[in-house]
């Protein structure tokens, strides 16, 4: 009986499975046909061009692509710099691949990174993609060794070495620059491995808000020991809590100078821009690229056991006098293996803080701070001759002033409107010579038919101030004003130029105009000369002006009488 039901329950069984298949065809194998198409690679990460960025040295990257092909994908080769990374010929699904890698060592430089997928015919496709990373930080500067921003860490960012931290370091919550500076707070600063190649010469640069409690502190420093300063340096400051003095003492293995530098007002509540600098002759204190004291040691300094820079403190090298922690701001500490002159110090306060214009128009300023660079664009103009410096100046820490058979010249492109523009600064006439040349811009000296010529005219007591102005055909006289050479007074000066007059201010007011009926014509004009009448204006004796100029700025527009007036609050 058990025999017949199995009998029974198979034919059933049978019946179901043949009633399932029925209607449907049976399964015959289908060929793929040749594979003659190459396999297509694309590289999704990184694309051409990219910069990789971070304060790391090395950094790790993940290379993201995609492969397809019409059959089936045999191989996919990474190679990075022609270097070979990873090989893949095992696959989920043969015919797309979409895959990440991740390469944990990418250094500073420029990269190639090469996908290569191959099929199972043989057919071949390599994808090509340049990137780079870029390194942390490069030098700015020639002889930089050492930059350190305060931006949240205490990076040094050439080495990408962290300070070592005494006590509890701060941040200030406070910048002139990034994010954030160095408040060193009681009991605290930081330490860093000295560079063992030093030699006699030095500079160290940084931004700073000085805090007169306590009433002394160390600020950087570097020594061998406690016992003397013959090696090594000591900048510091101390005073009161009006005013601070900067200090720099500097060991000679023999001896020890001293320079008393200069004083800060601590009211002002300002960043001052401080820098000194360390030959085997010579210590200058600089504020604001200006020097404010200079001393003369008796050689070069001596580094003999010295290993380490303190910032913020006197460290345990000096923190005797109460030259212990520094509860003042700090910012963009940079350190330079050459003795920097004060045009370059200058140009690093100008490269790390760059100007913004200040007027409608500006196009060129010149404050002539220790330096001819034109702010606006970091140029400098070219010098002929032997200019040089007023010692004096209406606003800054110097001006220009020419000499005999001296002057600047500065490219005219793109400082000036095409019918209009207008010129500023500020002026003590100096009566001899009795004429000479200011702002002259020319194509030639046959005629003064292009451009125009800014000069002065007069006497031992008096200087008229004149401008010539070139219209194509023809050219406008304007006789200006009149600057009493007795008063030696810091007079502004305004020349505005506009496609139907010319206008000289003195002081905001208005001296002289003239008009004409055509506009100023720049056909074949390259350079303004600063200074001087130059080679297409010093007929008639307008040659080189020994009158200190400050603060000079060029617009493209013809100021108003009210915005020349702005200039001068």
């Amino acid at each position: 009986m058990k025999t017949i039901n199995k009998y029974i329950l198979s034919l059933v069984a049978l019946i179901m499975v043949t009633s399932c298949y029925d209607g449907i065809d049976p399964i015959t194998e289908v060929d793929p046909g040749e594979d003659a198409a190459n396999p297509t690679v694309s590289i999704i990460y990184p694309t051409e061009g990219t910069e990789i960025t971070g304060l790391e040295l090395v950094v790790p990257i993940t290379f993201r692509f995609e492969v397809e092909d019409d059959i089936e994908i045999a191989s996919i080769v990474l190679n990075l710099d022609g270097n070979q990374l990873t090989t893949y010929n095992d696959f989920l699904d043969y015919r797309v691949v979409i895959e990440e890698y991740t390469y944990d060592s990418l250094s500073s430089g420029e990269h190639v990174l090469t996908i290569t997928a191959t099929d199972i015919a043989g057919n071949s496709t390599s994808e090509v993609v340049n990137f780079s990373k870029a390194p942390p930080y490069e030098a700015l500067f020639p002889g930089e060794i050492f930059y350190m921003p305060f931006d949240g860490t205490y990076t040094e960012l050439l080495s990408i070495t962290d300070a070592t931290e005494i006590g509890t370091p701060e941040f200030a919550n406070d910048a002139f620059l990034g994010s954030n500076a160095l408040k060193a707070s009681e009991d605290s600063y930081l330490s860093f491995p000295l560079d063992q190649t030093l030699g006699g010469n030095f500079t160290g640069a940084f931004w700073y808000k000085v805090n007169s409690s306590p009433d002394r502190s160390g600020i950087i420093t570097v020594g061998d020991n406690a016992d003397d300063r013959l090696q090594g340096f000591r900048l510091f400051r101390e005073g009161s809590a009006t005013e601070q003095r900067i200090k720099l003492n500097v060991g000679t293995g023999g001896g020890e100078s001293w320079n008393d530098g200069g004083v800060i007002d601590v009211d002002a509540n300002e960043w001052i821009h401080v820098a000194f600098t360390i030959s085997p002759t010579e210590t200058v204190i600089y504020f604001n690229g200006v020097p404010v004291n200079t001393a003369s040691p008796a050689g070069p300094i001596d580094w003999t056991g010295c290993n380490d820079i303190h910032i913020g403190a006197g460290g345990p090298t000096f923190d005797y006098w109460g030259h212990n922690s520094d509860d003042s701001a700090m910012d963009e500490l940079r350190l330079f293996n050459i003795t920097m002159s004060q045009a370059e110090i200058q140009n690093m306060i100008n490269v790390t803080n760059p100007y913004e214009p200040m007027y409608d128009g500006e196009t060129f300023y010149m404050p002539f701070d220790g330096s001819n660079t034109e702010l606006i664009s970091l140029n400098m103009p070219a010098v002929v001759g032997a200019p040089t410096f007023a010692g004096e100046s209406y606003q800054g820490s110097d001006a220009y002033l020419g000499t005999t058979d001296s002057y600047l010249t500065y490219p005219i492109d793109g400082l000036f409107g095409a019918d209009q523009f207008s010129a500023t600064f500020w002026y003590k006439v100096n009566a001899t010579p009795d004429r000479s040349g200011i702002l002259i811009v020319g194509d030639d000296a046959d005629d003064r038919f292009q451009g125009f010529r800014l000069f002065r005219e007069g006497n031992a007591t008096e200087q008229r101030i004149k401008v010539n102005v070139g219209i194509g055909d023809g050219e406008s006289w304007n006789d200006g004003g009149v600057i009493d050479v007795a008063a030696g007074e810091w007079i502004h000066i305004a020349l505005t130029v506009s496609p139907t007059e010319s206008k000289i201010y003195f002081n905001g007011v208005e001296q002289l105009s003239s008009t004409y009926t055509s506009s100023i014509d720049w056909t074949g004009c390259s350079e303004i000369n600063i200074g001087a009448g130059g080679p297409t204006f010093d007929y008639w004796g307008h040659l080189s002006d020994a009158s200190p100029m400050d603060e000079l700025r060029l617009f493209n527009i013809a100021l108003t009488e009210a915005q020349i007036q702005d200039m001068l609050d």
